[in-house]
Order: C-alpha cells, then sequence, then structure tokens
C-alpha cells in the first residue's frame, strides 16, 4: 500500500500535465493495487482525494486516457464508491469520450460507465441527464453486423452497460425501448449467437426490457421466437436453458408471441425437455421439467396458439399432454390438467374431448388426489372439468360419467381453491339437469357444508360460488324436496343476502330461488323470511332506480307470490308497496310495467 500512496501522490502532482510518463507509471501502479485488493485500493484513492483530479485525464487526445477509464471501472465495482465518481464530475467526460473512434477507449469508458450504474440511481441520474444510452445504443446499431472478435467484446461492454442503466427501472427501460434497442438486439443476438459472453448479455438485457408491456409489442415484430428458439435447442447445459427460459416465460404472456414461438417449434423443444427430465431425480431435472412443463401450459393460453396445438384433437402435442394426466411425476400431471383446462376454452373442443374419454382420466387423476391430497393438482383437475362440463350435450354425459360423485369426495377439503373450483364444477353440471339438481340438492350433507361455505367471509370467491350453488339446486330442480332441504339446512337467510349482492346476475338468480321456495313451500319458509327482512329488502330493490328490469319483474313476482302468508303480508302492507309498485306501471321496459300492473292489482285486492 505504501507503492499506492507514493503513486497517488505523484499522480497529484502531476495530474496538470497528462504527457508525463510519470502519470502513466502512476496509472499502471494503480491499476495493479486494484487488481490485487480492489476494495482497500479503492478506499484509498477516495481518501486522498484522487477522483476529483481524473476528469482532467480524461482527454480524447491523451494516450494515458483509456487507463484511467479502466482505473474509475475498477473501483466502480464497488457500491460505496459509484455516488463518490458521480460527485467527482467523472460522468461527462466518460459521456465525451464515447464520441472516441479508438476501440480501447469506448471499452474502457463502456465498463466505467456500467459499473457507475450498476444498482446506483446517482450514476444512472447523471448518466441519463448526460444522454449516454442514447450514444451507446447508436454505437450498437452501427456494430451490431461486426462478427469480429473486438467488436464484439466491445458489444458484450455496451449491452452490459445498457442492462445495468435500466435494470429494474421501468421509465428507463421505457426510454430503450423507445430507442428502439430491441430490434437490434434480438438482430444482434441472430449474428452472435457463437458468441457465449455476448449472447449471455443479450438474454439479460431481454429479460429486464421483456417485463414491460410496450416491450412485447416491440419484439412482437422481430424474429425474436426464431432466434430463442434456436438458440435453445443448441444448449446443453442446464443454466444457458434457465437463462433462455427467464427470457420466453414474460415473452410468451403475448399472445402474438405466443403464436410465433409455437411456429417456430418451441413446443417440441419443451417436450423434450419433459422427456429428458421427467424421471431425473437431480434439483436441476426437477425444475427445468417444472419450467418447461408451466410453459407449455402458458402457450395454450392464446387462442390461436392453443388451437393450433389442438388440431381438432388429433394433434401430437394434444396427444402427448394427455399421457402427462396418468403420470406419476405430480408436476406433469398438474401441467396435464392445465393444459386440460386451457384446450376446453371453445364448445368444439370440450364436446369433442368428452367424446374421446378425457374425463375418466381426470376422474381417475382426482381419485389418486383424494387421499394424496395435492391440492395444486385437485384444483387443476377441477379447473378442467368445469371447463369441460360448460356446453348443454356434455353434461349429461360427465353427470353418467360420474363425475358429481367424484366431486363431492373433495366437500371436506379446507382449501379455498379447491372448494371455489369444486362449487363450480357443480353448478356447471346441474344447469338445464333437473335430475341432477334434485339428487344433489336433496343431499344434506352438501347443502350443509355448502350453507356453511356461505359464510366464508374472507373467501368471497366461495361464498359467491356457494350462494350460486344453492340458488341453482332450487333453480334447476324446481322440487318441493330439495326447497325443503334448503330451508332445514339454514340456506334461505343467505338466498335472501345474495338477492342485495352487487352483481346483478347474482341478485336475479337468488330472487327466481327465493320465488320458486315461496311458490313450492311458502309455510315452511315463512319463518325464515321474516327473520331474513325479505320483504324489506324487496321494497328496497323496488324502490332503487339503479336495479335493472329483471330484478324488479322478479321482486314483484315475489312479492305477489308471498302474499298467501299472513305475517308476510302485514309486512307488506306496513311498507306502503303499492306507492313504489304504481310509478313502475310507466316504466319504460314493457314487461316491468305489464308486471306492476299485475301486482297493483294484487296488492289493491289483498289490502
Amino acid at each position: 500500500m505504501d507503492n499506492l500512496s507514493e503513486a497517488l501522490e505523484k499522480l497529484k502532482l502531476a495530474s496538470t500535465d497528462c504527457a508525463n510518463d510519470s502519470v502513466e507509471g502512476c496509472l499502471d501502479c494503480l491499476l495493479k493495487a486494484l487488481a490485487n485488493k480492489n476494495t482497500e485500493a479503492s478506499m484509498k484513492i477516495r481518501e486522498m482525494g484522487v477522483l476529483p483530479l481524473l476528469p482532467t485525464l480524461l482527454s480524447p487526445q491523451s494516450s494515458c486516457t483509456p487507463k484511467v477509464a479502466n482505473v474509475i471501472a475498477e473501483v466502480a465495482k464497488n457500491e460505496f464508491m459509484r455516488s463518490s465518481c458521480v460527485e467527482a464530475g467523472l460522468i461527462p467526460p466518460l459521456i465525451q469520450l464515447l464520441n472516441s473512434t479508438d476501440q480501447e477507449v469506448l471499452l474502457q469508458t463502456g465498463r466505467a460507465l456500467g459499473n457507475i450504474c450498476y444498482d446506483s440511481h446517482e450514476g444512472r441520474r447523471a448518466v441519463d441527464l448526460a444522454g449516454g444510452a442514447q450514444i451507446v445504443a447508436e454505437h450498437i446499431k452501427s456494430l451490431y453486423q461486426n462478427t469480429e472478435p473486438e467488436n464484439e467484446k466491445l458489444l458484450t461492454v455496451f449491452c452490459g452497460m445498457l442492462m445495468n442503466y435500466s435494470n429494474d427501472n421501468d421509465s428507463l427501460q421505457a426510454q430503450l425501448i423507445n430507442m428502439g434497442v430491441i430490434p437490434t438486439l434480438v438482430k444482434l443476438l441472430g449474428l452472435h449467437s457463437h458468441n457465449t459472453a455476448l449472447t449471455e448479455m443479450c438474454l439479460i438485457a431481454f429479460g429486464n426490457l421483456a417485463e414491460l408491456e410496450s416491450s412485447k409489442e416491440q419484439f412482437a415484430t422481430t424474429n425474436i421466437a426464431e432466434e430463442l428458439v434456436c438458440l435453445f435447442q443448441k444448449q446443453t447445459e442446464h443454466e444457458k436453458k434457465e437463462m433462455i427460459f427467464e427470457v420466453l416465460a414474460p415473452l410468451a404472456e403475448n399472445d402474438v408471441i405466443k403464436l410465433q414461438l409455437v411456429e417456430a417449434g418451441l413446443v417440441e423443444s419443451l417436450l423434450e425437455v419433459v422427456a429428458q427430465t421427467v424421471d431425473g431425480e437431480r434439483e436441476e431435472d426437477i425444475a427445468q421439467l417444472k419450467t418447461a412443463s408451466d410453459l407449455m401450459v402458458l402457450l395454450l393460453l392464446g387462442d390461436e396458439s392453443m388451437q393450433k396445438l389442438f388440431e381438432g384433437g388429433k394433434g401430437s402435442v394434444f396427444q402427448r399432454v394427455l399421457s402427462w394426466i396418468p403420470s406419476h411425476n405430480h408436476q406433469l400431471q398438474l401441467a396435464g390438467a392445465l393444459a386440460i383446462a386451457n384446450f376446453a376454452r371453445n364448445d368444439g373442443n370440450c364436446i369433442h374431448m368428452v367424446d374421446t374419454g378425457i374425463v375418466q382420466k381426470l376422474l381417475e387423476l382426482l381419485d389418486r388426489h383424494v387421499e394424496e391430497g395435492n391440492v395444486t393438482v385437485q384444483h387443476a383437475a377441477l379447473s378442467a372439468l368445469r371447463n369441460l362440463a360448460i356446453p348443454v350435450v356434455n353434461k349429461s354425459k360427465m353427470l353418467s360419467a360420474g363425475v358429481a360423485d367424484v366431486v363431492l369426495k373433495f366437500l371436506q377439503s379446507e382449501m379455498p381453491p379447491v372448494q371455489f373450483k369444486l362449487l363450480g364444477t357443480l353448478r356447471m353440471l346441474i344447469d338445464t339437469q333437473a335430475e341432477a339438481a334434485d339428487q344433489l340438492g336433496t343431499n344434506g350433507k352438501l347443502v350443509e357444508r355448502l350453507v356453511e361455505w356461505c359464510e366464508a367471509k374472507d373467501h368471497a370467491g366461495v361464498m359467491g360460488e356457494s350462494n350460486r350453488l344453492l340458488s341453482a339446486l332450487i333453480r334447476h330442480s324446481k322440487s318441493k324436496e330439495v326447497v325443503r332441504t334448503v330451508i332445514l339446512g339454514g340456506g334461505v337467510k343467505h338466498l335472501v343476502t345474495m338477492a342485495t349482492s352487487e352483481h346483478m346476475i347474482m341478485q336475479n338468480e337468488a330472487l327466481v330461488a327465493l320465488g320458486l321456495i315461496a311458490a313450492l313451500d311458502l309455510v315452511a319458509a315463512e319463518k325464515d323470511f321474516v327473520g331474513a327482512n325479505l320483504v324489506s329488502v324487496l321494497h328496497k330493490l323496488l324502490s332503487d332506480e339503479r336495479s335493472a328490469p329483471e330484478i324488479k319483474y322478479n321482486s314483484m313476482i315475489l312479492i305477489c307470490a308471498v302474499m298467501g302468508s299472513e305475517p308476510l303480508h302485514k309486512e307488506v302492507q306496513s311498507l306502503a308497496f303499492i306507492d313504489v309498485v304504481s310509478k313502475l306501471r310507466a316504466h319504460e321496459n314493457k314487461t316491468v310495467s305489464h308486471q306492476a300492473s299485475l301486482t297493483e292489482q294484487r296488492l289493491t285486492a289483498q289490502s
């Protein structure tokens, strides 16, 4: 360190005269000290006040300029030195050096700026103010076609500098996107894929930029999909594949890029990864299997990419994914079930899949997980069954296959995501299926559990779906037995609350179910109707100008239905319903105005 102190003192004296040979010697001594003990040497440089002297040594004409820039690059490897470099006024002269034609000057300047920007708000701000990123982007544009080793080294440094400049900073990333760096970097990747360091730098830059929505639109106009898939197919090392996966995942969120990736052959590559890693026990095999299968499922979220892979149910990819469901690997079972759920996004696909026996595979999978209890697999398989049950022609087939019985095995699940999908699957199955609605609606255990979940205030989705299923059981069965089971189970008050929901569809479903309860067993429901303030709720719905026409219509139907009960009739009289109803005779909706006339007559006749 004594030599270093001496060199720093000499440098302070000689800094005014850069031609002095002693400056070169001092810089060599500094670089040697930094190479040995970077942190200690950097602290010494700061303590002795040398940084503010360096701007004068950064002259474009001077022979010692590359070494000065190299010294700055080395000291800026330390986090504690970066703001000191900015305060010493090093950024403006470094930016000036970017206009140099000397390769070594550009290389060391790029390193210095890149290191100062690394994780440093002050460094980035100073480079931004001096317009450094624009100059570096222009350099990359003019140099990317040159494949000479020295040029590739410079490109690697410049890409790294832009990456450090914009990392985790949305506004600076947006700035680079607006400068048009994405198309240049994609072309660069295609030309320099043989250069590992430059390729890795490009991938990290893509990974940073791909998180931004605006970048995806720009990526979609390039041939990034082809380049990445081509690069992926060449890789043998786990780390390299992981790097490409990290770029593919955010890009594949864009539907246009999804299709480009499918057309570029990514799916075949992913299936290959799955085949190679499915029986592997190493951590990296397990990680790759998960990443590849997750990405596969993500590609199926795009309508066009999904349909292309489905190929009318004859696609080889679709067939391979089907074979994942009976697998012994939980990750593959999960991906297989999620893939089926994604393929089941239109009626044609759903009908084809049910006709070709997929339901049985899913039921067998669920049966394996009643005991094993892998929640994510349960959730995925139920999602697939729910989607498959949407087309009307599938419902009876799925009921005959025993779907409802298997789904009911999960009634004791304490996991809200599983509860939510279970409820949705049953609701889809019984839609328009009177017999099934009757069977499930008279299942005391099911109704009891639904009433319990109707109070799951911590899980709005589960609460909403429970109410909707309770209502659906009554609406689709139109059965007195079901109504009685719901009354005995304590479900009426929940349906009254549901009628006040902020979602019109739920309000309407509740009112229709309550109308059926009143029509089928008013005597048994009377006490619950009174306790839940049904009449008061109906008065509010009819008085509220925001209520939709169907809500007003069904509320009036329900008023007429409860008039046969003495206590409810008294409540109707005490709330002056006639005033509200008579106003609705002038309603613009003819069905509402006609029902208002009928309801008014009923109220007048029974007053």
